[in-house]
């Protein structure tokens, strides 16, 4: 009768270490160490605003001159700006106006970019930082070359002897200023604004701080045949998964006159920072 118990005992012992070696191995087999898959976090932004109503309505009016004449009706259309066509209006949206003065034509866009990465090891801000990487090496910025400064001018001299006009771009023997003088600071003869000389103002496409995650600017100055001369002012700026563009431009109706790259630039700018409020709203 006392062996009867002593083989239960073993039997239950055996079973115990059988369990408890199961068990070991299975705590094996979860236990990390085999290859483990993390997804990226999402961008901050998941819907755009809408693009034809992010710009108030004061500074349209201020970017879009001559609008204000027309009849009512007609400012209305104008201001309503046209959307971009677009087929995923979840990542990508846009709007454009248009104005028509007599001594010029302005140009504005603005698209709105919500970049999202289908790869789930890299991350949508990842992603949109490679894209506005693109886009700023497609500016070239660094390819813009510093035009050569006027020769050092001799002591006693005035403006008019040292290039024979009296006016910048003059020279000697010239028959008057270049197209690119004509403006204030604006151009040169390559398209690209001049160089800062004696501590103005720098205007040739650079990077821009204080603007988003990063931002740059790019100033195109351009003319077919013999029409008038078109400045296009751009503004590029990403802010965390969202990539904003802004282009402003002018064509003036006379042959001979330059877009003010000075005015221009400082109001793309100031849309741009206005954008990204709208954004962060």
């Amino acid at each position: 009768m006392a062996y009867v118990p002593g083989v239960a005992l073993l039997a239950a012992l055996a079973v115990g270490c059988s369990a408890g070696s199961d068990g070991s191995a299975s705590d094996a087999d979860s236990k990390p160490g085999g290859p483990t898959v993390t997804t990226a976090p999402p961008g901050k932004y998941r819907t755009l605003p809408a693009p034809c109503r992010a710009v108030p309505g004061s500074t349209l009016k201020d970017l879009l001159p001559g609008v204000a004449e027309l009849p009512q009706q007609q400012q209305e259309k104008a201001f309503r700006g046209s959307p971009t066509v677009t087929y995923d209006t979840d990542r990508k949206v846009g709007c454009s106006w248009k104005s028509d003065a007599p001594d010029s034509t302005r140009n504005l866009s603005i698209d709105f970019e919500r970049v999202v990465s289908y790869d789930p090891a890299v991350s949508d801000d990842d992603r949109a930082r490679t894209l506005y990487a693109k886009k700023e090496t497609a500016a070239d910025l660094s390819g813009v070359t510093t035009p050569p400064g006027p020769p050092e001018k001799p002591a006693g001299s005035t403006a008019g002897e040292e290039t024979g006009t009296g006016k910048p771009g003059g020279g000697e023997g010239s028959a008057g200023p270049s197209p690119s003088a004509s403006g204030s600071t604006s151009g040169t003869a390559s398209g690209t604004p001049g160089a800062p000389a004696g501590g103005s103002e720098d205007l040739r496409p650079r990077v821009l701080d204080g603007l988003g995650d990063a931002a740059f600017l790019d100033d195109l100055l351009t003319r077919a045949g013999s029409t008038a001369q078109h400045r296009t002012v751009s503004v590029v700026f990403r802010t965390s998964n969202v990539i904003v563009t802004v282009r402003y431009g002018e064509q003036p109706a006379l042959v001979t006159k330059v877009p003010d790259s000075k005015e221009l630039q400082e109001k793309a700018q100031a849309l741009a920072r206005k954008l990204a409020e709208v954004i962060s709203e």
